[in-house]
Order: C-alpha cells, then structure tokens, then sequence
C-alpha cells in the first residue's frame, strides 16, 4: 500500500482505492448513467459576441418533463419527474429506478435580451441560447496607431 499525505498528514489508502473512491463514489452519475447524486444538473457555458449558449447535461430525460422560465431577470430550469401509478395487473417486487428534480436559477443582467430565449432538447442536452442586447454585443475593429 502506498502512503498518501494530504496537508503533512498521512492517509492509509492505495492510489488504486483512492482513484476507485474519485470515480465511484464522488462522480455525480450512478452506475446506470443517470442523474442520481445531483441536486442540481451540471451545465457548461459559453460566450460568444452575440450570446451566451448554456449546455445542461440531462440524459434519459423527457423534454416535456423539463421547465424553462424567465421572470424578473432569472432564467430557471427545472426538472420534475411524476412516479408513475401502480398497476393493479402486476406486482412491483423491486423498484431500482428513481426519480429526482433539479432547479439550476441563472440571473440575467440588463444586457440579455430575455425575450428572445430559446431552447433545444437533443442527444440528452438541453441548449439553451441566451441572446444579448444589439448594444451589449462587442464591437471589434482596428485600431490605427499614428
């Protein structure tokens, strides 16, 4: 077993259960690749002159369960899944599927033009285009030097 010391002080773990423990226990998706561990769901976000592009990580998701709003200068999205009703024709004898909700809140400043928000559900991520305002966009030019 190799020694690990975090902060001067010794650890007792191999690097080999310390790497098992950072990919298996601290990952934010289960076994089965779903949401489990999340309360709310990763997103990345990039800019460009003209916009920000918002992608959120929602696989196995159904785009009607999902909820965009905009109200008072915040863009929230949401994520609410029903439990489905029990039939009376069956018998459930082990239930390993669960169902969470996540809420990710985005405050929007006054250079987003908040009307014209759109978003796109496809290959399990959610993209969301955030536009700015024509005065917010930069403007790029050349500056001569004399």
């Amino acid at each position: 077993m190799t020694l690990v010391k975090f902060n001067g002080t010794p650890v007792k773990k191999s690097y080999t259960s310390l790497f098992d423990e950072l990919l298996n226990d601290w990952s934010g998706f289960g076994n089965d690749g779903s949401i489990s561990k999340w309360s709310s769901a990763p997103v990345n976000i990039h800019e460009t002159k003209d916009a920000y592009h918002l992608e959120l990580s929602a696989p196995g998701l159904k785009k009607e369960d999902i909820k965009l709003n905009v109200e008072d200068g915040l863009l929230s999205i949401s994520y609410e899944k029903k439990e489905s009703t029990t039939s009376e024709d069956y018998k459930t004898v082990r239930r390993e599927f669960t169902y969470n909700s996540f809420k990710r809140s985005f405050t929007l400043s006054d250079k987003i033009n908040a009307g014209d928000v759109q978003a796109k559900y496809e290959d399990g991520v959610l993209k969301v285009f955030v536009p700015k305002k024509p005065e917010a966009q930069a403007v790029s030019k050349q500056i001569d030097i004399q």
